[in-house]
């Protein structure tokens, strides 16, 4: 089975992180994080996947290759000179998805959802699309889809803020895993940059299409944060024992105090020096003495290349680094 990686966003909200990569490749789990998704995708039978790619696109294909060390084959498509939106991109791969029953998964996140199961009910309900769905109990800033009969009927605003009662069942939310057939493509705005709830599921049910929801509670996190994408890191590394991940050639000395800490390739941390609850950039050197703590951190020559993101965290420079602290 054909797959999608949806992963052309800027990723602003993990700026500085995405300075010298895209988001696909930042490091997760001894990995990079399209690279993870690839390896959830084979898990359940789809070897052939395509990539979308916008910002920095040759960090992913630098990361990635041709997929065999994920278990998969990788195609890449660039979208330029502007995004194309999450309906867009899959337009934009028509002539790779189109021959058959297909799955769009975002990019960003980190998951254990029964896959097979979401596509036992995607062949029970002939459904055009099956949106695969779990519940929100902490009423995160997730929009609401509402359901009726196993199908999807309306895309609501954000949740309420208000805590729900015992009885009250918790809002739904959408994962960024999708289920498609090919005749989706007769719903999706051609050659233009469009997104699939307003532009193709919305106008589909008013049409009376049949969305399925495939409703579970299966292991999901977003890593769309800097603070998301430490603490998944740091949750998952703690299942298996550890509290600290090093990327290639890192390097901690002797007398160094380093915990639940992320060192991404040739980052160094010489002794005397604390690092508590951080990410510390490729390259990075942490003098003895310096105190790392809730934060994430960068060579500070990188940062001169572009302006800060609106949504992203503000920070500082502290010598060769750029300290951007995670408690705004």
């Amino acid at each position: 089975m054909r797959a999608m990686i949806l992963a052309a966003g800027y990723g602003t909200r993990l700026w500085p992180l995405t300075l010298d990569r895209a988001k696909p490749a930042l490091p997760f789990m001894g990995r990079p994080l399209v690279g993870y998704v690839a390896e959830y995708l084979a898990r359940f039978g789809c070897d052939e996947i395509i990539v979308n790619l916008h910002h920095r696109p040759e960090s992913v294909r630098a990361a990635l290759g041709d997929g065999r060390d994920f278990g998969v084959r990788l195609s890449y498509i660039e979208e330029a000179p502007e995004i194309l939106g999450t309906s867009g991109a899959i337009d934009n791969a028509r002539e790779f998805l189109e021959g058959d029953t297909f799955i769009v998964v975002n990019g960003k996140i980190a998951t254990d959802i029964d896959l097979g199961a979401a596509l036992e009910t995607h062949r029970r309900t002939r459904s055009l699309a099956t949106l695969v769905l779990r519940p929100n109990p902490a009423r995160e800033r997730y929009s609401v889809v509402e359901v009726e009969d196993g199908l999807v009927k309306e895309f609501g605003g954000f949740p309420a803020l208000d805590a729900a009662t015992e009885d009250e069942a918790a809002p739904l939310m959408f994962t960024g895993i999708q289920i498609l057939e090919p005749r989706i493509f007769q719903c999706i705005p051609r050659g233009v940059a469009s997104d699939s709830v307003p532009h193709v599921y919305i106008p589909a049910i008013a049409r009376g299409e049949r969305i399925a929801a495939h409703t579970t509670s299966g292991m999901w996190h977003e890593l769309s944060t800097i603070q998301r994408y430490l603490n998944i890191s740091l949750s998952l590394m703690k299942q298996e024992g550890r509290d600290v991940q090093l990327g290639a050639n890192a390097h901690i000395e002797a007398g160094a105090d380093v915990r639940e800490a992320l060192l991404w390739e040739d980052a160094h941390v010489e002794a005397g020096a604390r690092v508590r609850h951080a990410i510390i950039g490729a390259g990075v050197r942490i003098r003895r003495g310096e105190v790392i703590e809730d934060a994430a951190v960068v060579r500070a020559a990188l940062v001169g290349r572009e302006a800060r993101p609106a949504k992203a965290l503000a920070g500082e420079v502290r010598g060769d680094n750029f300290v951007v602290p995670l408690a705004q």
